[in-house]
């Protein structure tokens, strides 16, 4: 093990020989971290925390602390990371609280930029990007492959949909659909599907066809969202296309908090 003179490990606290902990770092009683983790320096594992393999730490990040929540008393509430992921500079983590199903988690390869916050009890999912500033409120779901774009505030409880990406300094408070390119610039509305990143991560062009079509009928035609998705459910296509509609569908139906269209 790789340990800074200058860092401090809470007896109890789990750091395999595979880690390297830089110089003034802070892991509590209660933190298990895995194989070939790295703290640069000045971080702050704090609460019950568990961590994967392979997660970075840049400095004054700060995983596991208590919540920004007034109701909460230090009960003894989680917060859950998985591997390879990327932490940068200033971030914060809270732990969950009781009422909010007592746990923050956070997938696996996700980059987390600096100054971003991911609020209590909220649930970010894997392969995910949260760009500078980014902020989660508490109770926010971001579900795979989904992109928050730097200064992004989202409201508690709102859920951004896999593979959306929200464009910088756009203000959320209704959930995000799923695939879409969702941006302040166009008075924080949907505009279409997130086609260069559905492209990177190998969609076919039937499957881009597919969506842009439910995407038109659900944003330009000029029918209720109700009517849109009884349109959208008779969309023909190939079995992966249509389960991606499929997901689309599922996505607004069970959205509590309404859709950006």
């Amino acid at each position: 093990m790789s340990v800074h003179p200058g860092a401090v490990i809470a007896k109890g606290a789990v750091v395999p020989e595979s880690c390297t902990v830089g110089p003034f770092c802070t892991i509590g009683p209660d933190v298990v971290l895995g194989e070939g983790c790295t703290l640069v320096s000045h971080v702050v594992l704090d609460g019950r925390t568990r961590i994967g393999d392979r997660n970075t730490f840049y400095p004054f990040s700060s995983v596991g602390i208590a919540p920004q929540d007034l109701k909460y008393f230090g009960e003894p509430t989680e917060t859950v990371l998985g591997n390879g992921n990327t932490i940068r500079e200033c971030v914060t983590i809270s732990r969950g609280t009781t009422k909010g199903g007592g746990i923050t988690r956070v997938g696996s390869n996700c980059l987390i930029m600096a100054y971003a916050h991911i609020g209590h009890d909220s649930q970010v999912g894997n392969n995910c990007i949260l760009a500078n500033a980014a902020t989660l409120a508490g109770h926010v779901v971001i579900e795979d492959f989904a992109t928050v774009g730097a200064f992004s505030p989202i409201h508690q409880f709102c859920t951004v949909g896999a593979h959306a990406y929200i464009g910088g300094g756009t203000i959320v408070t209704q959930d995000v659909l799923p695939y879409s390119l969702t941006s302040a610039r166009r008075e924080n509305k949907a505009f279409g599907i997130n086609k260069v990143g559905l492209s990177r991560r190998g969609f076919s062009e039937e499957r881009l066809k597919l969506l842009q079509k439910a995407f038109r009928l659900l944003l330009a035609a000029k029918m209720n969202t109700s009517a849109a998705v009884e349109k959208i459910k008779a969309l023909d296509g190939s079995p992966e296309a249509l389960e991606d509609v499929a997901m689309l569908v599922s996505f607004i139906e069970r959205s509590e908090r309404g859709v950006i269209k």
